[in-house]
């Protein structure tokens, strides 16, 4: 099935994998009010759509994300407040889109040609996965026009170590796909001829699992990281009983010991 709007188009292939696919390109996949809108509800509705298993993002053109629509940003200075409002809102709604994936059951994966950059770099940390082509360049530049990339710390910070991140926020240089794959802000960088196939693999062999048990794990690792040791290790341990109880749980390890594929019913 395919669908589109101008800016995202959509696809969902039989087995469960939509794709959606960033496409304003003049704009270099900014997230302009119109992409933030689009990515938000696309990415809500995955959530609660039974036939979507994992969700891959990616993009059309020369860039993934360019970040920021700067040109909305600063016709907004126009009105009595200089911004604050529509910066607030626009903030706001950035926030509210990384935190739609983070919160989003299904898994997301970040497909990464081009170039990444500030508030799109943010979109690829925020992203559960994330595969480059080995061409692809991520940076955080705010501090080259003034403006710290605040709100992408917050997603690189969880991603890498703090003097990675700190590195990347102070400088705000380019940082290779493969750079990127060794402090941990990509999973790994392949050639871009591979970068399709490679996404799809990864896609595929999540979407083979009960949709249950990812949600279930995906939630209890985004909520266990930000405990102390002791509260992350109680909260587990329930969710942990709680999954034991569920069907899948019991269809899958039956189907281990009776040496059998699991037929999963998604509970």
């Amino acid at each position: 099935m395919t669908s589109q709007s101008e800016i995202l188009l959509r696809d969902l292939s039989d087995d469960g994998i939509l794709r959606l696919t960033m496409n304003d390109v003049a704009r270099r996949n900014a997230l302009s009010e119109a992409m933030m809108s689009e990515l938000g509800s696309a990415i809500a509705a995955a959530g609660e759509d039974a036939s979507v298993r994992v969700i891959i993002l990616a993009a059309n053109g020369p860039a993934f994300c360019a970040g920021h629509d700067l040109k909305e940003l600063t016709a907004g200075r126009n009105a009595p407040d200089r911004g604050r409002s529509y910066f607030t809102k626009i903030m706001a709604q950035c926030s509210g889109v990384m935190q739609g994936i983070v919160n989003c059951p299904k898994p997301v994966i970040a497909e990464v040609t081009g170039i990444a950059t500030a508030a799109g770099c943010q979109l690829v940390a925020s992203c559960d996965l994330a595969i480059a082509a080995d061409s692809a360049k991520f940076s955080t530049p705010g501090v080259h026009i003034g403006l710290f990339c605040s709100t992408p710390m917050v997603a690189l910070s969880r991603n890498t170590t703090n003097k990675h991140a700190m590195e990347m926020l102070l400088t705000g240089d380019m940082t290779p796909a493969a750079r990127a794959a060794e402090i941990g802000l990509v999973n790994y960088a392949v050639s871009e001829n591979e970068l399709p196939a490679a996404t799809m693999e990864m896609a595929r062999k999540i979407a083979s699992k009960s949709s249950m048990t990812l949600a279930t794990g995906k939630k209890a690792f985004y909520q266990q990281r930000e405990m102390a040791l002791a509260d992350a290790y109680d909260y587990a341990s329930q969710v942990m009983v709680d999954n034991m109880l569920a069907h899948d749980a019991e269809e899958g390890i039956g189907a281990f010991i009776e040496k059998r594929k699991p037929s999963w019913q998604d509970r």
